[in-house]
């Protein structure tokens, strides 16, 4: 385990160079984000054309950009620890958190670190259990993780095979975690199209879990069109093993093979065609769900867990490509929808794409009940420009609980941390950063936050390529939020933090 403390540079602004037009060309262009290599693989590279080169090289000596590795951030973040990835190198995803306990997962299995000590986290157990995206959540004494890359097998041994084979398997595996030193596999739930992501909706008795997964292909005997809805999955929680699907709840209606969500192109040139959702949040205490489903964004009802119900569904056909995920204010009169324009592994921070892509989008929730509507209100997108060899794009983050405030923290992979205030939706404002420079100025590697989440008063991160972060924010319009304990977080279950 590494410590680190450094010292932040001047503030950076717009200045760094466009990207080419080329790879303008190429994002205007994009279908859904393609998954990540399967685990063992290494991190996507690509040539960057001798302008991005050149660009690139230029605003680092420029001092535009951090250097190489160089680790940079606001006054009120301090960077107090680091965890290298293992000998295994797979790709960080998705984090959760229980007690003094925060799971990781990867593209190999999943990590348990003990965050008892924020300055000194240690690891306590490394399971091996291959599969992207490895998505994570943890209820009780059960942890659930999300498969969706094509397995020969629902065991943790599997090895790739392809989706055109009946036999092929993809969907949730969940482990008994009430030892965290060795955690325990215990039952496995395949679904349509594998689960790119998933969600929990907790019961006293049971857990219910919503499984995201896109991308239908009539070639595929498990993942037929047009798979315009979300797996639903019932687990007992003193019978784990019986858990099972229960509902296909159609999010998207439509008469056709592609059912009624966004057509993409060509109607709908550089958006992706819905066939499917990304990621859904969850706000139990409201009874409100918001889904971030490729060329849809939908606000849902799910007082009845087993049986969603869509009240709104919006779209942004101008600058939103992919919506990636969402997150509720804490008074469940906005949502922050993100658009994960280029999948995750191109550079769009940068003045050829500007501030509306590859954002934020943030929306007012206006009406009640069933007349509830989603109506846009600007976009959030960091300032800070990066290199044209670093991915960068809106991914994960969660609620700062802040009583009367919405601030949010938030992974924009290379393009690092951002703490933001949403308050008044019209002008979303950064208000703390956390960044490291380009992982190379010669290629476009994969890299950066995959997600940065708050939790008992620190900001923790999992770093594709650099590992386990773990972040102080000390500011007086966030440090409220120190006074607010929670026992468990899944940020995609959002809690009411106030009641």
């Amino acid at each position: 385990m590494i410590s680190l403390h450094t010292t932040p540079v001047r503030r950076r602004r717009l200045g760094v160079a466009a990207a080419a037009a080329g790879l303008l060309a190429t994002l205007l262009t994009a279908g859904p984000a393609a998954a990540i290599p399967d685990p063992g693989d290494t991190p996507a590279q690509g040539k960057v054309s001798p302008a991005q080169l050149a660009d690139a090289k230029s605003a680092v000596a420029n001092g535009e950009i951090p250097g190489v590795d160089e680790v940079v951030h606001s006054d009120n973040i301090s960077h107090l620890a680091n965890i290298p990835k293992d000998a295994l190198q797979a790709t960080n995803s998705d984090l959760a958190f229980q007690g003094r306990y925060a799971f990781a997962g990867n593209y190999d299995g999943f990590r348990i670190f003990d965050i008892g000590n924020p300055r000194a986290p240690k690891t306590v157990a490394q399971v091996l259990c291959p599969g992207s995206q490895n998505d994570v959540t943890v209820s009780g004494d059960l942890l659930f993780l999300s498969t969706d890359s094509s397995r020969s097998d629902n065991s943790c041994n599997s090895t790739t095979q392809p989706a055109t084979e009946k036999s092929s398997w993809e969907g949730i595996k969940i482990f008994d975690i009430s030892d965290k030193r060795n955690p325990k596999y215990v039952a496995a739930v395949e679904t349509a199209c594998g689960s790119h992501t998933h969600t929990l909706v907790p019961e006293r008795r049971n857990v219910y879990v919503y499984v995201s997964s896109y991308s239908p292909n009539a070639a595929f005997p498990d993942c037929q069109p047009p798979h315009d809805g979300i797996s639903v999955i019932k687990v007992p929680r003193k019978s784990p093993e019986k858990a099972a699907v229960v509902s296909f709840p159609v999010l998207f209606p439509g008469q056709g093979p592609d059912g009624g969500g966004n057509p993409g192109g060509p109607t709908n040139p550089g958006v992706s065609k819905t066939t499917g959702c990304h990621d859904i949040t969850v706000l139990p205490s409201e009874h409100l769900a918001a889904g971030a489903c490729m060329g849809d964004g939908i606000l849902f009802d799910i007082e009845d867990p087993e049986h969603p119900r869509v009240i709104d569904q919006v779209q942004d056909n101008v600058n939103f490509a992919f919506w990636h995920s969402a997150t509720f204010n804490q008074r469940a009169n906005k949502v922050v929808f993100t658009d994960e324009l280029g999948g995750g592994g191109a550079a769009t921070c940068n003045t050829q794409v500007g501030p509306n892509r590859g954002a934020d989008g943030i929306y007012d929730i206006v009406g009640k009940g069933d007349k509830r509507k989603l109506v846009f209100r600007s976009y959030y997108k960091i300032d800070r420009h990066q290199a044209d060899t670093e991915n960068c794009v809106a991914h994960n983050g969660s609620l700062i609980p802040v009583k009367g405030r919405d601030i949010m923290v938030q992974a924009w992979y290379q393009g690092g941390v951002s703490v933001w205030d949403f308050t008044n939706s019209a002008k979303p404002r950064e208000i703390a950063y956390f960044e490291r420079g380009p992982l190379s100025t010669g290629t476009i590697t994969t890299g950066g936050s995959w997600s940065a989440y708050y939790y008992n008063g620190h900001i923790y991160s999992n770093d594709i390529a650099k590992g386990f972060d773990v972040l102080r924010l000390d500011d007086r319009r966030t440090d409220p939020a120190k006074r607010i304990r929670m026992h468990e977080l899944n940020v995609q279950t959002q809690p009411d933090y106030f009641d």
